[in-house]
């Protein structure tokens, strides 16, 4: 986690636009920690990119600040300011070895030959790599070329290492597993990582914290079972993980607590955002937090439903359901227990607490 209180990079009050006209990041004000891995999540054009490129140097804001360690970085060229970068094409030079390659950025800062040699070597060893120094990127799979450009971004010890998009070409297997590699490299050497991405997993996977952007503007900034497990809008609760949405109309308001009128049903949760009595909303409700069949008493959100489809998943069962007007609704059912307890066609019940029922914005 964050080593110092201080805000190691920050956007100031920055906004881009490159028409004149459109903003594509909208007064952004962000401090991310020395030593901090923090994700920027969003679906494309939401701005999250083009953040990242502000910060390396490839685009410059139209308006606000960008600080690195408490220095100003507008009008700094990239190659001064010492960061390290990992793309997803690799951007390997393809008539050096490998190690010509990580050499390279060592070379360009005038260190010594015998220096060079020894801070390649480690680099490939953290990387695995240890013994492919003498190829070249063409004669390497694309997860030993992903590890290449990790190990060049890393090489000269920068304080902080900017990722786009970097396993964006694996497969998922290869993936998972770069996933966890650069987790613990980043605990191993507590460089400052921001990484870019709009695969949720990933980013619940690596992050101490995450910023969810859309539109140009941070939804939520939180660690991952934060915004999981607490989404402030229907966006955040749409895009990470799988969600349950109901739509209906706000009854009434007690502290915490909201009933809810969804189709004549009448849903007891949390008054997040509303908008307030009267107002509509959507309910938000994460599918392994309903319980199929509950025994009676046992939940203040009970009704009935009809099982209109199963999928078996192995670790579970995905089930699709009609409940409260909505047909799509989707209960996890572990497969704890065995499964086949339901079929496709059968009455059931479906209830959940009032707390995993979070009531958004429309």
């Amino acid at each position: 986690m964050a080593k110092k209180l201080h805000s190691f990079v920050e956007f100031v009050d920055v906004q881009k636009t490159y028409d004149g006209e459109i903003l594509v990041v909208k007064n952004l004000n962000l401090g991310i920690a020395a030593g901090e891995f923090l994700t920027m999540l969003g679906p494309s054009g939401s701005g999250k990119t083009t953040c990242l490129m502000m910060l390396a140097g490839f685009e410059m804001p139209t308006h606000g600040k960008v600080i690195l360690d408490g220095s100003e970085l507008n009008n700094v060229p990239p190659h001064k300011r010492g960061i390290g970068m990992v793309f997803q094409n690799y951007a390997l030079f393809p008539h050096m070895t490998v190690a010509e390659n990580l050499a390279f950025p060592l070379e360009v800062r005038g260190m010594s030959k015998s220096d060079t040699e020894t801070k390649v070597q480690r680099v490939l060893d953290m990387v695995e790599l240890g013994a492919f120094g003498h190829r070249r990127p063409t004669q390497l799979s694309g997860g030993q070329q992903q590890r290449v450009a990790l190990a060049r971004a890393l090489v000269f010890e920068p304080d902080l290492v900017l990722m786009d998009e970097p396993l964006g070409a694996l497969d998922k297997n290869l993936r998972e597993q770069m996933q966890y590699e650069i987790k613990h490299i980043h605990e191993n050497l507590g460089m400052t990582v921001v990484y870019v991405t709009h695969d949720q997993s990933e980013a619940l996977t690596m992050s101490d914290r995450i910023a969810v952007f859309n539109d140009g503007i941070i939804q939520q900034l939180a660690t991952p079972a934060d915004l999981y497990e607490r989404p402030q809008n229907a966006f955040v609760a749409q895009f990470i993980g799988e969600n349950n949405r109901l739509i209906g109309e706000v009854k009434s308001i007690d502290g915490e607590k909201c009933t809810v009128d969804v189709g004549g049903e009448v849903i007891v949760g949390l008054n997040v955002n509303s908008g307030g009595v009267g107002a509509k909303t959507t309910l938000s409700l994460r599918p392994e937090r309903v319980v199929l069949n509950p025994e009676t008493g046992a939940l203040p959100n009970v009704f009935d439903a009809t099982v209109l489809e199963l999928i078996y998943l192995g670790d579970h069962v995905r089930c699709r359901v009609g409940v409260c007007g909505n047909n799509q609704f989707i209960v996890k059912v572990p497969n704890a227990q065995g499964h086949g307890a339901v079929k496709k066609g059968d009455d059931v019940s479906v209830g959940w607490q009032a707390e995993d029922c979070r009531a958004l914005d429309a």
